[in-house]
């Protein structure tokens, strides 16, 4: 079993920043992907960025365009999500996922075997 736990949400105001951290632990894999999805009030979940072991990433390009970056720390086991520029459209609740066997960054949900418990990231104006 994998788990994964989300860190770093909270409250800010547009055109902050906020920094989501992803630390996975128990199984390891030599080869996944990592992807962090959002999900707003009354939305369906929805890609933001993801990230395979070999250093390949994918991202919302329409959503988060030059203000995310998802990067990784192998030492740790953990995944992080900068986000810059801020947007009252950003509010959401944040989850990490991993993908055992993913050779590339995938941008469906369903993809993903193990999933955080999520964190609110919430952007006012």
């Amino acid at each position: 079993q994998v788990q994964l736990a989300e860190s770093g949400g909270g409250s800010v105001q547009a055109g902050g920043t906020l920094r989501l951290s992803c630390a996975a632990s128990g199984r390891t894999f030599s080869i996944y992907a990592m992807g962090w999805f959002r999900q707003a009030p009354g939305a369906e979940r929805e890609f933001v960025a993801a990230l395979t072991w070999s250093g390949r990433t994918a991202y919302n390009v329409d959503a988060v365009k030059g203000r995310f970056t998802i990067s990784s720390d192998n030492a740790r086991n953990t995944v992080y999500l900068e986000m810059n520029s801020l947007k009252p459209e950003d509010t959401a609740v944040y989850y990490c996922a991993l993908g055992n066997g993913l050779t590339v960054p995938t941008t469906t949900p369903g993809a993903y075997t193990y999933w955080g418990q999520g964190t609110q990231v919430t952007v006012s104006s």
